[in-house]
C-alpha cells in the first residue's frame, strides 16, 4: 500500500513528513501533561525556563521508568527538591507506561532534539530505550498502540479496562506513528537510531497505517470516521471512561485525518479513507446553536473547580460546530453523565461534566477550512 525507497544505509524507509534538522527542542507535545499537571496541583511551583534545554532533558531523564517508557501528567519544567526526585528515582522500577495524553513519545521527540543540540549520549540511550519499547507495545492483529500498560486498577466509580485498547484518543496511535515517519526522513536528528531499528519503524508504520484503515468505522455502506478506542482482538469499538460511550468521535476523526494528510506520495487507499471521512465531517456539522459560558456559583470537583457553567442557546447565525460523540448506528449525538447512562439534552449532564468536559465544540473547522484544502492542492500537484 504504502511508498518505499531506500537510503544508502539499505535500511527500507517510508516516505513521510520532513522535520527541521537539528531544530531546537519544542515544548508542544508535552502541553497537555502540564495541563492536567496544573489541574490537579495548581501552579504555584517554581519551574524552569523554556529554553533550558538541559534542565528539562534532565528531568524527562529523571521521570522515565526503566522499562523505557513515561508516566503521564507529568510537568518536565518543574523545579524539584531533593525531596522529589529521590521520590521520582524510587518509582523508576514500576511498569506502568502511558501514552495517553501525547506521552511517551513527545519525550522521545525531545530527548533526540536535545541530543542534535547538546550531543549528550545520555539524551540518544534513553530516546533509543522509549523507541523500543514503544516498538515493543503495537499490537500484532490490528498495529496500534493502547493507552496505558498495564491499565490502571479499576475503582468502584471508574473502570479502566479501555487502557488497553487500540487507542486513537488524544493522538496515540496517529501521534506514534507520526515520530516514526519523521525517525525515517531526519537522519540528523534521530542520527542515533541503528539500521535494525529504522527497520522495525519503517515495518511498524506500514502496519500501523494500514491498522488506521481497517478502524475507519462503516455506517450505513459509507466509511465515516474513528472511534476513541477499540477492542484490540474483535477490533470493535469499546468506550473510554464512564461517561464516553461507544461512538464516532469527530475530535478524534480530526486527529488521524491530520496524520493521514501529512503523508507523501498518500496510496488511493488512503486517499479514500480521507476523502470519506471528510466528508463525514461535513455531514456531521451542526447549526442553529452555540454552547455559552456564564458565571455561576462556585462548585469544586476532584479534577477540578469552576466559578461558571455552560448552556446551550439557539443562535441561527453561529457557527457550524460539532457533538464530540456521534452514534455508531444513526449518528444522532451521543451525551452522557459519569454514571455511563446517555441522556437526550445538554442540560441533563451533570454541571461538573459540563464544565470538565467539552461535548461541542469547533473540533473540524481548521482541518476542514485549511488543512483539507492544502491537501487536495498538494497531492494534484504531484
Amino acid at each position: 500500500m504504502m511508498n518505499f525507497f531506500s537510503f544508502t544505509t539499505g535500511v527500507v524507509m517510508l516516505t513521510g513528513i520532513v522535520t527541521s534538522a537539528l531544530a531546537a527542542p519544542g515544548l508542544d507535545g508535552f502541553a497537555d501533561a502540564i495541563h492536567h499537571y496544573q489541574n490537579k496541583n495548581g501552579k504555584d511551583y517554581q519551574r524552569l525556563a523554556e529554553n533550558d534545554v538541559k534542565g528539562i532533558s534532565e528531568n524527562v531523564l529523571l521521570y522515565q521508568k526503566d522499562v523505557g517508557g513515561w508516566i503521564e501528567n507529568q510537568d518536565p519544567l518543574r523545579i524539584l527538591s531533593s525531596e522529589e526526585q529521590q521520590a521520582f528515582r524510587k518509582e523508576k522500577s514500576d511498569i506502568r507506561v502511558s501514552f495517553d495524553n501525547r506521552n511517551t513519545y513527545s519525550q522521545i521527540e525531545y530527548l533526540a532534539h536535545a541530543w542534535a543540540e547538546l550531543g549528550d549520549k545520555r539524551y540518544s540511550d534513553a530516546a533509543l530505550q522509549g523507541l523500543r519499547y514503544t516498538l515493543n507495545q503495537q499490537y500484532t492483529v490490528c498495529a496500534g498502540w493502547p493507552h496505558t500498560i498495564p491499565p490502571k486498577n479499576s475503582t468502584e466509580t471508574e473502570n479502566t479496562s479501555y487502557q488497553r485498547a487500540i487507542t486513537n484518543a488524544d493522538d496515540v496511535t496517529s501521534g506514534i506513528l507520526r515520530l516514526f515517519r519523521n525517525i525515517l526522513q531526519d537522519r540528523k536528528t534521530y542520527g542515533f537510531v541503528d539500521d535494525a531499528t529504522l527497520a522495525l519503524i519503517s515495518d511498524s508504520v506500514s502496519r500501523g497505517d494500514k491498522c488506521l484503515l481497517e478502524l475507519q468505522i462503516v455506517q450505513n455502506g459509507k466509511k465515516t470516521g474513528w472511534a476513541g478506542q477499540y477492542n484490540p482482538e474483535t477490533l470493535k469499538p469499546v468506550g473510554g471512561r464512564s461517561y464516553e460511550l461507544p461512538g464516532i468521535i469527530s475530535s478524534e476523526t480530526v486527529g488521524v485525518l491530520e496524520y493521514l494528510t501529512s503523508i507523501d506520495n498518500p496510496s488511493p487507499e488512503i486517499i479514500e479513507s480521507i476523502n470519506n471521512a471528510t466528508q463525514w465531517l461535513k455531514d456531521s456539522a451542526l447549526t442553529g446553536f452555540k454552547v455559552v459560558k456564564f458565571e455561576a456559583p462556585e462548585e469544586k470537583y476532584a479534577w477540578h473547580s469552576s466559578q461558571w457553567d455552560r448552556r446551550i442557546e439557539k443562535d441561527p447565525a453561529a457557527p457550524r460546530i460539532w457533538a464530540r460523540f456521534y452514534d455508531l448506528n444513526d449518528n444522532s449525538v451521543i451525551l452522557a453523565n459519569r454514571d455511563g447512562k446517555r441522556v437526550a439534552k445538554y442540560e441533563d449532564i451533570a454541571r461538573e461534566r459540563r464544565t470538565g468536559y467539552g461535548w461541542y465544540g469547533y473540533f473540524a473547522e481548521e482541518y476542514l477550512s485549511k488543512t483539507y484544502p492544502e491537501w487536495l492542492k498538494k497531492i494534484e500537484l504531484k
